[in-house]
């Protein structure tokens, strides 16, 4: 008994940890398409990214915990820099396009899935490749007679940090103000002189540090690869339908719902892991379309 409460608290902390990397990476995703309504299909790419250049920013910095957070910052903000080139000199043109907006970004952010995957492979190749966990932030905790990684936790206390300053950015800061504005009257808010294309491109800016941030901390857990952005595009997709498009605290719902789905389901029955997180889907999308804490559009 006391063995099969330790696999389950276990399986939920690990549930956990995917659900914290899963909202980081959804919570940009929502943020661009909840103020921008862009469809960005290339988010998993930007986290792709994230995590080998984290891995080449470890490698110059080295193992140590500061240069691991240092090397997750700098990936974030290389990778939040060229999501501000993109926003403004290609998806900035789009905006304007009657009728063929939504159409014209899913082309663009599609090629840019293909570009951005035959760049990796041309500067990393087909290998697999991990980042080793930093000095201080190895080892593990017993739970009730489990260890499980210290690491692991970091990343919940971790994504569960990005969840407030999101809430404070969005709820109590001036940029907060403008883009919950942006999404009820883009127009109006045009109308009072604020410069819309000027706080786009900074919210741009900021879904795409967010998952630079993800593929960052990602690389500890696991190896990084070329295509790793595919699946969690995908899983990050469910969480924003499931928590409900546009809403920070749904996101994390979703995050956590998604993640500990997954987790079980992988203890329960691994070849269907992935199934009972669309089932999930499903069920939600007939009960509430718009999402569990989303508002009818």
């Amino acid at each position: 008994m006391e063995a099969l409460v330790s696999l389950i608290i276990a399986q939920f902390l690990s549930g956990l940890t995917r659900a914290m990397i899963l909202f980081m990476v959804a919570s940009g995703l929502s943020l661009i398409f909840g103020t921008m309504s862009v469809l960005n299909f290339a988010h998993g790419s930007f986290y792709m990214i994230g995590a080998f250049l984290c891995y080449e920013a470890v490698r110059v910095l080295g193992g140590s915990q500061l240069g691991f957070w240092i090397s997750i910052m700098i990936a974030s903000i290389i990778i939040g820099g060229i999501g501000m080139i993109i926003e403004v000199f290609i998806l900035r043109r789009t905006y304007s396009m009657e009728g063929a907006g939504h159409m014209a970004q899913l082309l663009i952010t599609y090629a840019l899935i293909l570009i951005t995957g035959d760049i990796v492979r041309m500067v990393w190749g087909g290998n697999f490749y991990s980042v080793p966990t930093p000095t201080g932030l190895s080892g593990s905790v017993k739970i009730i007679g489990m260890n499980f990684p210290y690491y692991n936790f970091i990343i919940i206390m971790f994504g569960l940090a990005i969840y407030g300053g999101l809430w404070f950015l969005i709820y109590r800061t001036k940029l907060g103000m403008i883009i919950r504005a942006s999404v009820h009257d883009r127009d109006l808010v045009g109308a009072l002189g604020i410069p819309i294309p000027k706080y786009f491109t900074i919210v741009f800016a900021i879904g795409i540090f967010l998952a630079g941030i993800a593929g960052g901390a990602y690389t500890p857990l696991s190896t990084i690869s070329v295509g790793m952005d595919i699946s969690l595009l995908i899983e990050a997709f469910t969480v924003i339908i499931v928590g409900g498009v546009g809403s920070l605290t749904g996101t994390l719902l979703g995050a956590l719902i998604v993640g500990e789905v997954y987790s079980f389901g992988i203890m329960v029955f691994p070849e269907l892991a992935l199934a009972f997180i669309f089932l999930i889907m499903v069920i939600v999308l007939i009960v509430r379309p718009f999402g569990l804490m989303g508002r009818p559009v």
